[in-house]
């Protein structure tokens, strides 16, 4: 879990929007969500080739554009 420290005439604000930064950037919350149910193997491995399918598309999308 990331800590942060309150600067010297730092906001409470700017010191929050830290926090959160860091709690996204360390992968926290995504892997809570990733574990709040049971995914089998075979369903995980079946999400990870979905994804990677959309990533390609996208990717062969975004080079057509150029």
């Amino acid at each position: 879990m990331g800590t942060v420290n309150l600067r010297s005439g730092e906001s409470q604000d700017s010191l929050l929007k830290r926090f959160r930064k860091k709690v996204v950037k360390s992968g926290v919350l995504s892997t809570i969500r990733n574990k709040r149910w049971f995914v089998s193997k075979s369903e995980q491995r079946r999400m990870e080739k979905k994804k990677a399918i959309r990533r390609m598309k996208r990717r062969s999308f975004s080079k057509d554009t150029e």
